[in-house]
């Protein structure tokens, strides 16, 4: 008897009836990718995966991405029998209340897990930041002798992942940058939910990647632990190019009835089937959740395997840290999210200024000082630069070689290759937005991306995932509403804020002039639970008057007091966000001198203000004020969140259209007028109850 192949098998089948025990306790599940992937995950994990179970957050770990996160119950039994926080009681906890084993895998619940994945497409994406990340630290860190950071990314995806259009977005894009640390195992078992992957996905996707730069090979036979083994050990050693392994498997294997099929995708194998399918392989049909002990002796010494790997990492980290302490601090710093001392001096004389100038101008300014103090923050836009204005003018791009392409010479920025902190991302919304996350996650990059808010609509699954993630990313989001003006409704957002601000954990804050733009990146920068949205307009607007109104500090707080007409009993209370802050500060004026007592309140990130204390919030919006108009060049509804059902909001109720700017304000009735108006109306008819 061959006992190095028994333990081998044994290994996987354990793995596979340890995920399909799981899921038919729970009733619910995709047994199909874990029965059939489980060879090639056990080969990555068992030889090639440089981890430490003891320390999931180890800085110079290979990451593991399981872009198929149906598949979850794979994985959580790679985590349990490798020696990570996850006791059989969570597995036997599958997809219950408060379990670390939810149905798709949590990156802030589970130890291991990289990123929270479910959603196709977005995991192998979101990798490609990782490997991003990597080649971006380790140009700037390593040194001949001294390679501190020299990680793999690797990816588990299946058909779905490759039909998302993002994968193919991220992938186009990894390939041209040449991440040659990225390897993506592909389970192609040619059968998705409603059934075989010939109804709808016969491209050849081996000459796709192949076209888009990728060193591609092929395991025809999914139990072939050989061949797997030489496929990831040739694509470990091919450095210039990503690596895409297409492994092909049978769904479900080894269920009698239904392997092959796409009824073992995402239900139960049922306990006859189940029964069997033990049978098959030689286990007892009676266990459950059943790990012989030679198997959990195997599997279990990833432990001091990782223990080992890592000490000798912090051994190197040692040497490297007294050859170039500078370095070393700087490193330590990145990884653990800090900020550095003075990262914000040079801000506070960019909120000076008197003339009218767009928020997104005001926000180029704020970055480029914020580029020279932060080395950490790392962004570009999709193709949108001079008009987003979010390069860091002296920081070079992110590129797979030193030189600059052809034809590319005097361009916004200079080629510096990997150590270039601008990265071009081309037309791919989805890929960027999911690329930044990864980034995030990966650790020392402060991320930022930016296109138009009209184009945050193809970024949302991925700033979706960032939040349920607790990614540190900042969108900057420009030409924020119908002041885009002449290119009409089709980049006029309108709705795109109450859609952002219905997220959780997102923060969306959209500042009035320059010294509230300096603020917001401020707060932007400073939170670290989650993303920030930053909405910035494309049209010039008036600087504030902070001798007369209130400092823009105030932003801190979300919302805050920027005027008031006296001190005689509160009549009104005027709340605007953005460009249309100045309107309702006009309008304000106005009302006073038609003998109004009125509040102006900014309020421009709800979430914040909405976390203050009650005391606070109760202060900047008096609960007896009910005479209240929000003004927004958006649609009105979410403003009663603010105003009430007795208040009124100024705001728009469809999409904009084609014209200058001051037309559509004028003709969709976003004015001094207007708010004066609403406003006059709505304390009459108070009066007169």
């Amino acid at each position: 008897m061959n006992t190095t192949q028994d333990i081998h098998a044994r290994a996987i089948d354990t793995i596979r009836f340890l995920a399909a025990d799981m899921i038919q306790q729970a009733e619910s599940g995709h047994p199909g990718l874990p029965l059939g992937a489980a060879p090639m995950a056990y080969v990555l994990w068992s030889k090639y995966l440089k981890h430490n179970p003891a320390n999931p957050r180890w800085v110079d770990r290979d990451r593991f991405v399981l872009s198929a996160g149906h598949g979850s119950a794979l994985l959580y039994a790679l985590l349990h029998l490798t020696g990570y926080d996850l006791p059989m009681e969570e597995l036997k906890r599958f997809r219950q209340w408060k379990s670390r084993t939810p149905g798709h895998p949590e990156t802030t619940l589970t130890p291991g897990v990289e990123m929270t994945t479910g959603p196709l497409g977005q995991g192998i994406a979101s990798a490609v930041g990782m490997a991003l990340a990597e080649a971006h630290l380790a140009s700037v860190f390593n040194r001949p002798g001294h390679e501190i950071v020299d990680h793999y990314t690797y990816v588990l995806a299946a058909d779905g992942d490759l039909m998302e259009g993002v994968s193919y977005e991220a992938c186009s894009l990894a390939g041209h940058l040449r991440l040659g640390k990225l390897i993506v195992l592909y389970d192609s078992n040619r059968i998705s939910l409603a059934g075989s992957t010939e109804l709808c996905f016969t491209e050849d996707v081996e000459k796709r990647f192949e076209a888009c730069g990728w060193h591609t090979q092929t395991v025809v036979d999914g139990n072939d632990l050989a061949a797997i083994d030489i496929a990831l050990m040739a694509a470990r050693e091919e450095r210039s190019m990503p690596s895409l392994i297409i492994v092909r498997t049978t769904i479900g294997f080894g269920a009698p009835t239904k392997q092959g099929s796409h009824k073992v995708h995402g239900s139960p194998l049922g306990v006859d089937e189940l029964r069997r399918a033990k049978e098959n392989r030689g286990f007892d049909p009676q266990k459950t959740f059943h790990v012989p002990e030679d198997v959990r002796r195997h599997l279990g010494s990833a432990l001091e395997t990782g223990k080992r790997s890592e000490s000798e990492w912090q051994q190197a980290f040692f040497r490297y840290n007294r050859s170039y302490p500078d370095l070393a601090d700087q490193f330590k710093m990145r990884m653990a999210g800090e900020l550095p001392r003075g990262w914000d001096e040079g801000m506070a004389e960019l909120s000076t200024g008197t003339k009218p100038v767009s928020t997104r101008k005001a926000s180029e300014a704020v970055l480029q000082v914020l580029s020279k103090n932060i080395p950490a923050l790392v962004g570009g836009s999709a193709d949108l630069n001079p008009s987003t204005l979010t390069w860091m003018k002296e920081c070079g791009d992110f590129q797979a070689a030193t030189a600059c392409p052809e034809g590319t010479q005097g361009a916004v920025g200079s080629c510096w290759g990997r150590e270039g902190r601008n990265i071009h991302y081309g037309v791919r919304e989805h890929a960027m937005a999911a690329m930044s996350t990864g980034m995030s996650l990966h650790g020392g990059i402060i991320p930022y991306c930016s296109t138009f808010l009209t184009f945050s609509d193809y970024m949302k699954p991925a700033i979706r995932l960032a939040c349920l993630c607790h990614a540190r990313v900042v969108y900057v989001f420009t030409h924020d509403s119908i002041g885009v003006g002449e290119d009409g409704p089709t980049h006029q957002p309108v709705e795109h804020l109450m859609g952002l601000r219905g997220t959780p954990n997102l923060a969306v804050i959209r500042p009035a002039d320059a010294a509230e733009t300096a603020y917001a990146w401020k707060v932007a920068l400073g939170r670290t639970e989650g993303p920030t949205a930053l909405i910035l307009t494309r049209q010039d607007v008036p600087a504030i008057d902070r001798s007369v109104c209130a400092s823009a500090r105030g932003l801190e707080s979300g919302g805050y007091i920027l005027w008031e007409s006296g001190s005689k009993i509160l009549e009104l209370i005027l709340i605007a966000t953005g460009s249309e802050l100045g309107i309702a500060l006009d309008a304000a004026r106005e009302l006073a001198r038609r003998k109004l007592s009125v509040r102006v309140v900014s309020m421009p990130c709800w979430e914040i203000f909405d976390a203050q204390c009650k005391e606070y919030r109760d202060k900047v919006l008096p609960p007896e004020v009910r005479a209240r108009v929000a003004v927004e060049a958006g649609l009105r509804l979410g403003w009663e969140h603010y105003v009430g059902l007795e208040g009124a909001v100024v705001g728009l109720d469809g999409f904009g259209a084609s014209a200058p700017a001051s037309v559509l304000f004028k003709e969709f009735g976003v004015t001094l007028d207007a708010v004066v108006d609403v406003s006059l109306g709505l304390v009459k008819k108070r009066k007169k109850r």
